[in-house]
């Protein structure tokens, strides 16, 4: 026994060696796994933004691949090729392309007779104009005159701008008059890709680089050059030398996907150094070495509670013989235990007492929480008759100081009607949070925007907003209620000077009303003001969403206007008008004619 538990109690340094050496070969799989993983993360990547580029690059050609066939038609630049000994007939064409060029983004667009000399062009008032130029050596020109669109990538032997060329031949009947020209600037293409460490790389049938991203690769061969290739260069000029340089790029550095663009027979490619690979490839790897030396670590703490343990188990078998001795003391301690185990269970029962009063609380909490969202909406609704009762009640202090007992009652009775007003929307709001939907009433849009008008009407002087009404004389009657319109209203008004406090006069709100096709009643607001964001639009009428500060409001109004006309059958569309400012529609459902109304400029 004793022989064993020497045997047992010796380091087993051995064993964590032989760990060792079983576990290191699953680093190679870790390896390769991520290095196949980022390896195709960059991969999808960068297909992405080839595809992007591709895309980018195709459009910007297709925008003007049709030009050259349509300005063809021109009576203007007919007239030039068959009198182009007339000044004023040359000076209109120059005109006319001129004009054309600043509309549509070309570079150059240039007019040529049929023995390629131009004799109009977009550029002609510049130093490096084309006009009396010959480019009949050019291979677009060549095609335009057998009937096909010519298509070229060169460099401009006049200006030195490379640029994409698309020549169209221009007709009266069978008759060639001419052939005109487009030329397309693609030097924005190179930055698209900004300051990534990608790089891009464009080249033309002959395997020469003519758009990138790094400048020094720029007119490169990417292979070897043939023959015939060679003899072509000389005779087109497309490049600014006849022998392109060699690209020195090693391709095991990079990671290079390509995409063709079939119909001017361009390879788009898109480089990724190795080293976006590398380096977190190389993180894994540390991680992955750490992850096994802390198993080894473990693996030698487990050994040594492992021999730790064959002590104890020793010293088990020493004391089992004691344990008759024990007898006694261990019956004492079942006595201690058992007492424990009712001490235990009172805590229990104590313990679900507290958890019966924690539960009674979270339902109090929940009242208090949606106390305190009624009483935020309350707080909002009541905020603009509050500032009129205030200002009332200035105005009546005013007036009894100055002895205008009657106006002075006439405001007091516009309190009072205003407090009212705020008993009714109280118990409207209530309503709407216990989800109470009243049957909607018949009641007078115009009254209602005038009361609404009325409460803000201080507001509105004081940011001396301009009101342009556009409503019709005959009363427009909508399905709602009297208080939930005139808040829906007072909502949407307040938001609009909110709006145009924001900007500098002149401020102008817009009021319209129209019955529309499908019979329901159609208030629009408009104001000059700074307009929704995107944010705003998407957002607007979720509660406690605002763009104001928190001592302006609490992002509950639209949210509010938006229920209560949902309730009622209608909707609220928020947009922005194409001359600026925010556009607020109001849909509701009519109703029939229902008993007279009268203003509030009308009442005593």
């Amino acid at each position: 026994m004793p022989t064993a538990l020497n045997l047992f109690s010796r380091p087993r340094w051995r064993t964590l060696v032989l760990l060792a050496v079983l576990l290191a070969p699953l680093l190679w799989p870790i390896e390769h796994l991520a290095t196949r993983y980022y390896s195709e993360r960059v991969a999808e990547q960068n297909a992405q933004t080839l595809e992007l580029y591709v895309a980018n690059l195709r459009g910007t050609l297709r925008r003007y691949e049709a030009l050259p066939h349509i300005l063809g038609d021109l009576p203007a630049l007919r007239a030039a090729l068959r009198a182009a000994e007339d000044a004023d007939t040359i000076n209109a064409a120059n005109q006319l392309l001129k004009r054309v060029r600043d509309q549509s983004g070309a570079d150059v667009i240039y007019l040529m007779n049929p023995a390629g000399l131009t004799l109009a062009a977009s550029n002609w008032s510049e130093f490096d104009a084309f006009v009396g130029r010959n480019f009949a050596f050019r291979p677009y020109f060549r095609e335009a005159l057998a009937g096909r669109l010519g298509q070229f990538f060169g460099l401009g032997t006049t200006s030195g701008k490379r640029g994409y060329f698309f020549a169209a031949a221009v007709r009266d009947g069978h008759e060639v008059l001419g052939v005109l020209v487009v030329k397309v600037d693609l030097d924005h293409t190179e930055t698209l890709l900004g300051s990534t460490p990608e790089q891009l790389l464009v080249t033309d049938a002959h395997g020469v680089v003519i758009l990138t991203s790094r400048p020094d690769w720029r007119f490169r061969a990417t292979r070897e050059l043939s023959a015939g290739e060679r003899a072509d260069i000389a005779a087109n000029l497309p490049y600014p030398t006849q022998t392109p340089q060699p690209l020195a790029l090693v391709e095991r550095d990079w990671l290079r996907q390509s995409s063709t663009l079939e119909e001017t027979g361009w390879t788009a490619s898109i480089l990724a150094p190795r080293s976006l690979i590398e380096r977190p490839v190389q993180s894994v790897m540390a991680i992955a070495g750490a992850t096994l030396l802390a198993v080894l670590l473990l693996a030698a703490v487990l050994l040594q509670r492992r021999r730790h343990l064959l002590e104890r188990l020793a010293i088990d078998a020493r004391t089992r013989r004691e344990l008759e001795q024990r007898v006694a003391e261990r019956t004492e301690d079942l006595l201690a235990l058992t007492e424990r185990l009712k001490q235990e269970v009172l805590e229990r029962e104590q313990a679900q007492q507290e958890l019966v009063r924690a539960q009674d609380e979270l339902v109090q909490a929940g009242k208090l929480s949606a106390l305190g969202t009624m009483s935020a909406s309350i707080s909002h609704e009541l905020n603009q008759p509050l500032a009129a009762i205030r200002s009332y009640a200035d105005n009546a202090g005013v007036l009894l100081d100055h002895g205008r007992v009657e106006d002075a009652r006439g405001n007091l009775k516009l309190i009072s009607e205003l407090t009212a007003r705020m008993a009714s929307i109280i118990s409207h709001l209530k309503a709407f949070a216990r989800r109470d939907r009243k049957a909607p009433e018949t009641v007078a849009l115009q009254p209602a925007l005038d009361d609404a008008l009325a409460l803000l009407a201080q507001r509105r002087r004081a940011l001396e907003v301009e009101l342009l009404r556009d409503l019709p004389d005959a009363t427009l009657w909508v399905q709602a209620g009297e208080t939930r319109l005139r808040q829906v209203l007072g909502n949407l008004l307040a938001n609009a000077f909110d709006a145009m406090s924001e900007k500098a006069p002149p401020r102008r709100l817009w009021l319209s009303a129209q019955p529309l096709a499908d019979g329901r009643i159609s208030l629009t607001l408009r104001d000059n003001g700074p307009g929704f964001s995107a944010e705003a639009l998407e957002r607007a009428r979720e509660p406690f969403f605002t763009t104001k500060t928190t001592a302006r409001g609490l992002g509950l109004g639209l949210a509010i206007c938006d229920s209560l006309t949902r309730a009622l059958g209608g909707e609220l569309l928020l947009a922005n008008h194409p001359q600026g400012g925010a556009l607020v529609t109001l849909n509701l459902l009519p109703a029939s004619a229902g008993p007279g109304t009268q203003s509030p400029e009308d009442r005593p």
